[in-house]
Order: C-alpha cells, then sequence, then structure tokens
C-alpha cells in the first residue's frame, strides 16, 4: 500500500502536464487541430485521472503486478505535434483507438508475447539498465539540475551556463540527498518519507519567496508551484469521453494514416515491452530470461489502455516508468495498483492538491530509482564484443534520445546484424530479423511518409 502510494506521488503530475500538452485555458494558447479546435484543460484532467484509475485498477487486479498505467508523454507528445495539424483532435483520438486494437490482438494472439520471449536475456538486462539512465535523466532535467545549452555543442548543460542558480533546483538537490541518506541508511518508506519532507520544504520556500511556476518566472518551479490550494476539491467535466472519430482516413488518405497508426503502434507496443522488461526485473519477479508470470494478460491489459486513453480524449495510457519509485518502496502485487489507481480517481474530485508536490520533489525520486535500476548492471557480461556493443547502444539511446522505443529498436538492429555477421546468426530469433525490419520502417518514417507525400 505504502508502495502504491508513492507510485501515485511520482505519477501525480501527468494529471497536470497531460491537460498542457493536449489542452489549454484559453483557445490562443492551446494546441489547435486542423479545424482550430482545442481541448480544454480541465477537461483533459479529468479524463486523465479517471483513465488512469480505472486502468491501473484492472492491471492490478488482472495482471496483478504493482505498476501504475497513465497517458504516455511520448504519445500525447506525438499527437500534438505531429498529428493534430493534419486532422482533427477527435480524429486524432480515433487513431490511438484504433492503435489501441491492434495492441490488444497482438497481445490476445500471443504474439507480443512471442517477440517479448524472443528478446534475448543479455537485451532485457539492457533495457532495464537503459531505462534507470532514462529516468534518472528525467529526473534531472525536470528539476533544472540538467538544462539544454542552446547550442550545437555541448546540448545540454549543468543549470544555467554551468552553475545552479535557482532555489527549486537547491530543492532538488535537497530531497535527492534526503532520499539518498534514508535509503542508504534502510529506512521504511525512505522514499515516502523524502517526498513528503521535501515537499513540506517546498511549500516554506514558495510561501517565503513567492517564485511561481517557470512560465512566468524563469527562476520558478518547473510545472507547479507548491501551494496547499485555498480550494482542494473540483467536480470532474467528462464530457471528452466518446468523443473520437475514424474520420482521418477520409480526410488526409489511407497511406498517410496508416503511417500514423503504424507510428503509434511501435512506440505503444515497445515502451510497453521495454517498462515491464524493466519493472519485473526491478520487482524480483522475473526469471533469468527475463519472463515473468501473467506476461499475456498485463500486455493485454496495457492494450487495452491505449483503446481507453483514445476513447476518454487523454491519449494512450500505458505503463509509466515511474512506478520504479513504488517498486523501490516495496510494491510486489496488484494491490499496489489498486491503491494507486484508487488515488488517481480521488484525484478527479481533489485535482487542486495534485498540484501541490512539485515536479523536482518527483525528479529526485526518479533518479534515486535510476540508481536502484542501473544496478542491473552487474549481471551483465561484457566479455563479447558482439552482445556489449548492441547492449551498450541499448542503454544509452534511450535518454540521449529521450524515447524507450527507439534504445530497443537501435538494440534490436544492431543485435541481429553484429551477432549474424559474427558467425553466430543461427542464435537470432527469426522474429527478432522480423521485429529490426519493422524498427528500420519506424526510423524511416518521415522520408516515407515524404515519399508517399509526393
Amino acid at each position: 500500500m505504502r508502495g502504491g502510494l508513492v507510485t501515485f506521488m511520482t505519477m501525480a503530475y501527468i494529471v497536470i502536464l497531460n491537460p498542457l500538452i493536449l489542452g489549454g485555458f484559453s483557445g490562443d494558447q492551446a494546441t489547435l487541430d486542423v479545424e482550430g479546435n482545442w481541448l480544454q484543460a480541465g477537461q483533459v484532467a479529468a479524463v486523465t485521472a479517471l483513465t488512469a484509475g480505472v486502468m491501473t485498477i484492472l492491471f492490478g487486479l488482472v495482471a496483478n503486478l504493482p505498476f501504475g498505467l497513465a497517458a504516455g508523454l511520448g504519445i500525447n507528445s506525438f499527437l500534438a505535434v505531429s498529428v493534430v495539424g493534419q486532422v482533427t483532435w477527435a480524429e486524432a483520438m480515433g487513431l490511438v483507438v484504433i492503435n489501441g486494437l491492434l495492441i490488444v490482438v497482438l497481445s490476445a494472439t500471443s504474439l507480443r508475447e512471442l517477440i517479448f520471449k524472443a528478446v534475448p536475456a543479455q537485451l532485457k538486462t539492457a533495457i532495464t539498465v537503459g531505462i534507470g539512465l532514462f529516468i534518472a535523466f528525467i529526473g534531472l532535467v525536470d528539476s533544472g539540475f540538467v538544462r539544454s545549452s542552446g547550442a550545437a555543442s555541448p546540448p545540454v548543460q549543468l543549470g544555467d551556463a554551468g552553475s545552479v542558480t535557482t532555489i527549486p533546483t537547491v530543492i532538488f538537490i535537497l530531497g535527492l540527498l534526503t532520499m539518498g541518506v534514508l535509503m542508504a541508511r534502510k529506512v521504511r518508506g525512505a522514499l515516502l518519507i523524502g517526498i513528503l519532507a521535501t515537499t513540506a520544504v517546498a511549500i516554506a520556500v514558495e510561501a517565503i519567496f513567492k517564485l511561481g511556476p517557470s512560465f512566468s518566472n524563469p527562476g520558478g518551479w518547473s510545472l507547479n508551484a507548491p501551494v496547499i490550494p485555498e480550494s482542494i476539491v473540483s467536480l470532474p467535466d467528462l464530457s471528452l469521453i466518446g468523443a473520437f472519430s475514424f474520420g482521418a482516413f477520409e480526410r488526409i488518405g489511407i497511406l498517410a494514416a496508416v503511417m500514423l497508426v503504424f507510428t503509434l503502434v511501435f512506440t505503444n507496443f515497445f515502451d510497453a515491452v521495454g517498462t515491464l522488461t524493466g519493472l519485473t526485473r526491478e520487482a524480483g519477479l522475473a526469471d533469468a530470461k527475463g519472463n515473468f508470470p501473467r506476461l499475456k494478460s498485463a500486455l493485454i491489459i496495457e492494450g487495452i489502455g491505449a483503446v481507453a486513453g483514445g476513447a476518454t480524449s487523454s491519449s494512450s495510457n500505458t505503463i509509466f516508468i515511474d512506478s520504479a519509485a513504488g517498486v523501490g518502496e516495496g510494491a510486489r502485487t496488484g494491490l499496489a495498483s489498486v491503491v494507486t489507481g484508487g488515488m488517481f480517481l480521488l484525484a478527479m474530485f481533489f485535482t487542486p492538491l495534485t498540484q501541490v508536490v512539485p515536479l523536482e520533489v518527483a525528479g529526485a525520486a526518479l533518479v534515486v530509482v535510476g540508481v536502484l535500476m542501473m544496478s542491473q548492471i552487474k549481471e551483465m557480461d561484457w566479455s563479447e564484443f558482439s552482445a556489449s556493443l548492441p547492449v551498450f547502444l541499448t542503454i544509452i539511446v534511450m535518454p540521449l534520445t529521450y524515447s524507450i522505443a527507439n534504445g530497443i529498436g537501435v538494440g534490436f538492429i544492431s543485435w541481429v546484424v553484429v551477432r549474424s555477421l559474427s558467425g553466430k546468426a543461427r542464435e537470432v530469433s527469426p522474429l527478432l530479423w522480423i521485429v529490426a525490419a519493422g524498427f528500420l520502417v519506424y526510423f524511416a518514417r518521415g522520408p516515407i511518409e515524404m515519399l508517399f507525400g509526393s
């Protein structure tokens, strides 16, 4: 139960962030679709919490695994940046529903499970380690400890111009050290205690300095200022449920729509596979080959999450790597997911409270969990270069490209090529060749779309 609560606290930001990506508070600052329509932030927040709550509880009851589901940041950004300029929001969500239905079919027919089991144990371990680096990098970026330099080289830097200059980043450092000391001393509930204690400090700091969010003050909090709300209860507006359409195929043509669906399926499919691999290993639920009980049911429910996300206009719901925080706190069964899901359902009515924990504090927890997941690297054998190169590429590409799917794709392609040409072709599963070929299409989708478009 404690682990489920920690998972929610590290995921709660999605109720705030998803509406800012998909919608807005007024038409002049929201993402407009091809017809000039936009999604209201309050409505998106309500369906984000509802869908995350229902799907996380369902995942816990059916798959009995301690992982939370919510709107995936990769998919929602792709919709806002690349899709709705061509179609309406309703049509974009219709493509998400189709994407989810395809994933459910792949999972129900066991093809997704076969692909999962065909992945070599070395790559599964690499995926776990890569995700550890990835979520640590997310925490460092969200906190402002690592920022874009705005230059071609180096692309990132420490804070502003190489130094820590904002109070929220100092709060992140305080939280990281607090959680680190508590973890080192093996204190039960270390992450939860660290999150609550650092949030209390953040509230006091905000009350004194009135920093506000970063969009109004460059030295402010990354997303939400830690302020105790005047009103903690609000009734959810669920009018976006069912607001999807399959009209994209008529609007932009079958080939263009199919390429969009292909991108959604590939991203969804392998982000979830990678996340499940990393989380089950970290929780000690996977065997030596990286497989775990109820794999098929977990994959099916994750696919249903994509359907539900499209049907509610909250974007495809997938397993969150932030669940690793709950695992680090001791979560091992679906009870943790039921707790997390229940908190999301409550969040529909207590949306103001989800804004109390700042992203800098959640980021500190992610860095700590990244350390825990990185420890899997000790299980890896680096003596054979035909394996160590694909393993290394899998690990390093995830954080550097901000994508789990990209890391898996580069790892798969390099694995089948390097292993085969070094005399180990018989050890490479034919399924891996097929998936690697699919990733080649995935990575070349830009030129392919331009070719079909011309």
